[in-house]
């Protein structure tokens, strides 16, 4: 379980194909802290630290997880961002984040509006899937790359999230233009809600 703050960001070192799944072996300010069998969160998805070596760390994607994510498009020397999971006796400084990606979305614009940056993605909108919670509402949490955000111009298969200087700087948003990739991953009570409604 995450809070969609994100600590920092790692660097791609090396990625190895190893039949189906990828082995990305990271940098970060924080590795030594790191464990084996540590569920880190990944530009939102949530992956587990199979290997340590000096400043390097090393998880595994199997193919689920890069078909539904960015992270089989990363490449060597891109920015990542990371989180630990939560701790349960923390405040929750953003909501509560699975790291479990549900789709990706594409970003259409990024405005600058004196001194932040208002950034437009679109997603692949199935009725079905919205009538379970997989979709935005107006001031609600939505999950960019692991960043916990706030909707603004919710739509039917797009939205809005304002991004102030700090975020951009000390996450990966900076690198987002239009036609990147995101991960994207809906809230969960919206979820939870959702369903509870269909047994009314």
């Amino acid at each position: 379980m995450f809070s969609g703050i994100v600590e920092g960001m790692g660097t791609v070192v090396s990625i190895v194909k190893d039949q189906e799944n990828v082995h990305l072996t990271l940098s970060c300010d924080f590795t030594q802290e790191l464990k084996v069998d540590q569920s880190l969160s990944h530009n939102g998805v949530c992956l587990t630290v199979v290997r340590k070596e000096g400043n390097l760390y090393t998880v595994t994607a199997i193919m689920e997880t890069l078909i539904k994510t960015n992270l089989g498009l990363l490449t060597v020397g891109e920015k990542v961002n990371l989180e630990r999971s939560m701790r349960l006796d923390g405040r929750l400084d953003g909501h509560i984040v699975q790291g479990h990606v549900d789709q990706t979305a594409v970003c259409e614009a990024v405005i600058e509006s004196e001194g932040s940056w208002y950034y437009t993605f679109k997603y692949v909108f199935d009725l079905e899937k919205a009538r379970q919670g997989y979709m935005t509402v107006e001031k609600g949490s939505v999950t960019v790359n692991g960043v916990s955000l706030t909707v603004v111009n919710s739509q039917k298969d797009s939205f809005q999230v304002a991004i102030i200087p700090y975020t951009f700087e000390h996450t990966n948003f900076h690198a987002i233009k239009p036609g990147s990739v995101i991960n994207l991953e809906f809230d969960i009570i919206g979820k939870y809600l959702s369903r509870l409604a269909e047994y009314k």
